[in-house]
C-alpha cells in the first residue's frame, strides 16, 4: 500500500490529515492536561507491542478515573495504520484520550536520535498521585529537558531532592557496574516502561535503587524507550563515559533481536485473528 501524504490522524474514528484534526478549546485534555496517552513504534506498518500499550493506557485511564473505550481505540489504531501504509511519516503511533471524551490517534515520523546522549541531573519530585498514570500532564518533564539543554546537555536525568536517580523525562535509565546491568525499581515512582521491560527480559537486568553518586561511578549507562530503543550515555554532568560500552552494545543487539522476534509473533497472531 502506498504511503499517504504526511502524518494521518483518527479523531473519534474519522481519518484525516493530522494537520486537519482539531479538538474544541474547551476540552479539558487541552485546558488541564487531563487525559492519557501512549506512543507506539511502528515497523514497516506493524505496531510493536500494541496490546501491551493498550493495557497500559487502560490502567492509566482507570487510575485517572477517565472513561475509555478500549475496543474503539484498537479498531481506530488498525484502521489508521492500514490507511497510512508504510512510510517515514508513520513510524510512530500516538494515542490520546482526553477528559473531553475524544480519541485522537496520530501517525508521526521517528525523530532521528544520535548514537550517544549527554545528560544533566535535574532535581525532580514525582507526583505520587499520578503513579501508574501516563497522563497528558508532561509539563514538568518537558521543562526538565529544556533546563538540561540550557546547560548545554542533550537531555535531563531526573533525580529526587534526596539524590535518588529516577529516569529521564521520556525514557528509562540503565547502568552497568562491575559487569552487572541495573535499573531503578518501579517503586521509585517511575514509569512502567514497556521498553524497560523488554531490556530486562532480554538481559536479565536487576532492579536496584541508585544515588546520583553511584550513577556517576558506573562503568556504562544508557537510556531505553520506544523511540530510542537503546541509546548510549556519553556523559552525566561532568562525568564522561566511553560510549557505547560493551554491555550497552550487546544489550542493543539483544533488544533489537527480541523486538524482531516478538513483532513476528504478534504479526502471526494478528493474521490468525483476522482469518
Amino acid at each position: 500500500m502506498a504511503s499517504s501524504p504526511g502524518s494521518l490522524a483518527s479523531l473519534d474514528g474519522t481519518i484525516m490529515l493530522a494537520s486537519e484534526a482539531t479538538i474544541p478549546a474547551t476540552d479539558e485534555g487541552l485546558i488541564r492536561g487531563d487525559g492519557v496517552f501512549e506512543v507506539i513504534r511502528v515497523y514497516d506498518g506493524r505496531p510493536f507491542a500494541l496490546e501491551r500499550h493498550l493495557a497500559r493506557i487502560e490502567r492509566s485511564a482507570t487510575n485517572l478515573r477517565l472513561p475509555l473505550d478500549l475496543e474503539a481505540i484498537r479498531a481506530d489504531a488498525w484502521r489508521l495504520l492500514a490507511e497510512a501504509g508504510v512510510g517515514p511519516e508513520h513510524d510512530l503511533l500516538r494515542i490520546m484520550v482526553t477528559r473531553g471524551g475524544r480519541r485522537l490517534l496520530l501517525t508521526e515520523p521517528l525523530v532521528a536520535n544520535p548514537e550517544v546522549v549527554r545528560l544533566a541531573s535535574i532535581t525532580y519530585a514525582p507526583t505520587r498521585i499520578l503513579d501508574g498514570v501516563k497522563s497528558l500532564s508532561y509539563g514538568a518533564n518537558m521543562l526538565a529537558s529544556r533546563l538540561a539543554r540550557e546547560r548545554g546537555f542533550d537531555e535531563a536525568l531526573l533525580v529526587t531532592p534526596h539524590g535518588r536517580v529516577l529516569e529521564a523525562p521520556t525514557s528509562s535509565i540503565f547502568w552497568v557496574k562491575d559487569g552487572e546491568l541495573l535499573t531503578p525499581p518501579l517503586d521509585e515512582h517511575i514509569l512502567a516502561s514497556i521498553t524497560r521491560a523488554i531490556v530486562i527480559e532480554a538481559t536479565g537486568a536487576a532492579e536496584r535503587p541508585c544515588t546520583l553518586e553511584e550513577m556517576l561511578a558506573a562503568d556504562e549507562a544508557f537510556l531505553a524507550s520506544t523511540t530510542r530503543e537503546v541509546q548510549a550515555i556519553s556523559a552525566i554532568d561532568d562525568r564522561t563515559f566511553d560510549a557505547p560500552g560493551e554491555v550497552t552494545s550487546r544489550t542493543r543487539g539483544a533488544v533489537e533481536a527480541l523486538v524482531r522476534e516478538q513483532l513476528a509473533a504478534e504479526t502471526r497472531e494478528q493474521a490468525v485473528e483476522t482469518r
